[in-house]
């Protein structure tokens, strides 16, 4: 065998080998990497858009937690405001009812006072009626009687 001829040969061989590899491997190969490509890219584009999302939801989600933050010191502020009206109203209640109650006592006391002073000048009056009856030693009469009582009743309440 010779040496050139054989170098031919696998010349030839290597040449039909590179030929059917570019004619019929190597645009599958290429398709196949082109194919994974595109996939990557989908995949590294879904993931930026997931990332971007995920900024997004955590942007929300902090506005929705200030929102419900602020919502809730609103509400614990207006509990609080209305809690200290509902005392101040309980205050204010518990002053009309107690200036009520003193009034209606000074009324009360005032009445008792007159009827007692009434009834004081009653008693004194036939208290003084009676000693003057035992001074004078003989009883006055009815009409007489009242109208001492009635003079008496003035005279005391001047003095």
């Amino acid at each position: 065998m010779n040496l050139n001829a054989t170098m031919i040969g696998q010349g030839i061989a290597f040449a039909i080998l590179i030929w059917f590899s570019v004619k019929f491997i190597w645009p599958e190969l290429t398709n196949a990497i082109e194919e994974r490509q595109k996939k990557i890219a989908e995949g590294l584009s879904a993931a930026d858009k997931s990332q971007q999302s995920l900024v997004e939801a955590k942007a929300q989600a902090t506005g929705i937690i200030k929102e419900a933050r602020d919502k809730a010191a609103n509400i614990v502020e207006q509990a609080n405001r209305r809690s200290n009206e509902m005392v101040d109203e309980a205050k204010n209640t518990a002053r009309a009812e107690g200036q009520r109650l003193i009034s209606d006592a000074q009324q009360e006391v005032s009445l008792e006072k007159g009827r007692l002073r009434d009834q004081l000048r009653a008693e004194v009056g036939t208290l003084a009626i009676a000693g003057a009856a035992r001074v004078l030693g003989r009883e006055i009469d009815a009409k007489a009687h009242a109208d001492l009582i009635e003079q008496l009743a003035v005279e005391i309440e001047r003095g």
